[in-house]
């Protein structure tokens, strides 16, 4: 029952308060990411660590919205993959980032998952190619996402079971 209870507790957090990750806590939700199940254990992705506040503020500005909470977080995980080990690489990227986000709750932490994949950073440039320049990725990776981490600037209440959307469950057929 406590991963339940860690699931209707967490929220995505925008805004962190002014404090590090611990060396050691960011371990635990690296292990936690590499231990993602993927297709056929292929484990397409890789994994940029980013706490560098600079570098964070740059990554802020990879779209024109839903980016930003990146600069004022302490610690961003940007998850890619090399498309040619796997054609479910975007759906192993996305395990990959759950397990991150679980992972942060867990230790109290909170999180954000930064869509990047299908994104614009501008007129000329994707998001995911704008995120690949600022972290010096391989031509042959693409960049699916970005989870933000850090210690929630403010805690906000669950999510009440009476706003879930049971009307798209389904059971047996549509």
């Amino acid at each position: 029952m406590y991963l339940m209870k860690m699931i209707r507790k967490r929220r995505s957090t925008r805004e962190y308060a002014p404090r590090s990750v611990p060396a050691e806590q960011v371990d635990l939700l690296l292990e936690a990411a590499l231990r993602a199940p993927s297709s056929m254990g292929r484990r397409p992705w890789e994994i940029v660590v980013v706490t560098d506040p600079a570098r964070l503020a740059t990554l802020a500005q990879a779209k024109p919205q839903g980016a930003a909470l990146l600069q004022g977080a302490p610690l961003a995980f940007v998850v890619c993959a090399d498309p040619d080990t796997s054609d479910v690489w975007i759906e192993d990227c996305a395990v990959l980032c759950t397990f991150v986000q679980l992972a942060a709750e867990s230790l109290g932490l909170g999180s954000c998952w930064v869509q990047i994949r299908k994104r614009s950073h501008g007129p000329d440039k994707t998001a995911a190619a704008f995120v690949a320049e600022t972290v010096a990725l391989p031509k042959h990776l693409d960049v699916a996402a970005i989870v933000a981490v850090g210690y929630p600037a403010a805690t906000k209440p669950p999510h009440p079971a009476s706003t879930l959307p049971w009307h798209k469950v389904h059971r047996e057929h549509f």
